[in-house]
């Protein structure tokens, strides 16, 4: 009889209407998804629980009918006793199988059907046996698997069918009512457990699309306070900026017109270039606040290239091992990483030949930035004695660093080595 507790399929208790209520708003969410799942999962349990008692079912309707007169034979009433028990075993094997509740409603109906009529045929060719079980499990069936008003359609047409053929074989009018009674416990019952279940099914699914509803109010007002975050930097460091690269435009503007060396010229046109490449790193940094994409690891080489560029740092890209894709959490770090190591080598060591390399490895991502001692001169593009940008910034660039990548379970080791500095980063893959 473990069927007899399953899941509704295109027939619904009460109220289970309510699991195709995510649905219809767009795709199912997570928790939508797992509840679901869960219900199933319950659903399997109770069919394994109830399978041995449907075996049983089956079997002492078979003993019966085996045990009682007539028996089955091949000819004449005995034949017709064997044809229901077969018909009745079949349609019952079915009814317990795992795929029937996965069947069209007009094949279940069929199969419940079968079994109801095939257990009246035995009453009626076995009076004084014990096979009105096998109409009481039919009864099951149709009030647990099928819609409400099909469900007592069929059942108390089936009772009917049991009386009729009890009273004509010669039972009481009291073991009639009995038997009267005991398909109607069996309905109710069955009833009973399937609202059930279909109740603790909604509720879970109710439960999931409020943690749902609560984390999509969280993710509003966080996206919220972000836009007002990012229009506060925009208002601020957009005008900031945009006025120093206009008064460095007409510095080098001036520069030009008057007597002044190629080598300000140059340092002018460079913070002009930085100051423009501050606005449009300002400009992502607003937009990354407002959930646009974030820079990551296809954007190493432009960054290198961009370093060597406009702060002189000879510096090369190589990427080893077997590319994958990243999460964009990680593929954020390694460039903010590689960043500030890059820029503290513009720092200290203007100048200085300088490798990125980026290595694949199995369980994880490595990315190094070394760079060999600085021997600045005009043929390497620096400037006579300048100090780098050792001045700028406050030095808590690594220290920040190393604290994102340890949340992210990942390391940083930043130490001399040979003649200049290495700087080796490793996050989870």
């Amino acid at each position: 009889m473990e069927s007899w507790t399953s899941t509704p399929g295109p027939s619904r208790p009460p109220g289970s209407e309510v699991m195709g209520m995510t649905a219809s708003a767009g795709s199912p969410s997570s928790r939508t998804v797992q509840a679901r799942a869960a219900a199933q999962r319950r659903l399997r349990h109770q069919r394994e629980l109830l399978r041995p008692l449907g075996w049983a079912v089956i079997a002492v309707v078979a003993a019966t009918a085996l045990t009682t007169p007539p028996s089955p034979g091949l000819r004449g009433t005995s034949g017709g006793v064997t044809l229901a028990l077969i018909a009745y075993c079949a349609a019952a094997a079915v009814a317990i199988s795992d795929g029937f509740v996965d069947r069209p409603t007009a094949v279940q109906v069929a199969v419940i059907s079968v079994m109801g009529v095939a257990g009246v045929g035995l009453v009626a060719l076995q009076p004084r046996g014990a096979t009105g079980l096998a109409v009481g499990a039919a009864v099951w069936m149709a009030m647990n698997r099928l819609r409400l008003e099909w469900g007592v359609a069929l059942s108390v047409a089936l009772t009917a069918g049991q009386d009729v053929a009890a009273r004509l074989g010669g039972s009481t009018a009291a073991a009639v009512l009995a038997a009267t009674l005991v398909n109607a416990l069996l309905g109710l019952v069955a009833y009973v457990v399937r609202a059930s279940r279909a109740a603790q099914d909604r509720t879970e699914l109710l439960l999931a699309e409020l943690a749902e509803a609560r984390d999509e109010q969280i993710r509003a007002a966080a996206l919220a306070e972000r836009s007002r975050l990012a229009s506060e930097l925009h208002d601020v460091l957009a005008h900031c900026l945009s006025g120093a690269a206009i008064q460095l435009q007409g510095a080098r503007v001036l520069a030009a017109r008057q007597p002044a060396g190629a080598q300000l010229q140059e340092a002018v046109q460079r913070a002009s270039e930085l100051v423009n490449d501050g606005l449009a790193n300002a400009r992502a940094a607003v937009g990354a606040l407002r959930g646009e994409p974030l820079p990551g690891i296809a954007d190493l080489q432009t960054l290198v290239a961009g370093f060597r560029r406009d702060l002189c740092v000879p510096a090369e890209l190589t990427v080893g091992g077997q590319t994958r894709p990243l999460a964009a959490e990680t593929g954020l770090l390694l460039y903010r990483g590689a960043q500030e190591a890059l820029t503290n080598v513009a720092r200290y060591a203007p100048g200085a030949a300088t490798t990125v390399m980026l290595w694949y490895d199995s369980a994880r991502i490595c990315l190094s930035v070394e760079n060999l001692r600085a021997n600045p001169g005009p043929a390497e593009g620096g400037l006579p004695g300048s100090p780098g940008l050792s001045g700028v910034g406050g030095g808590q660039g690594l220290v920040g660093l190393r604290e994102r990548l340890e949340r992210a379970g990942g390391t940083l080791h930043a130490a001399p080595h040979l003649d200049g500095w290495r700087v080796d980063m490793e996050v989870p893959a």
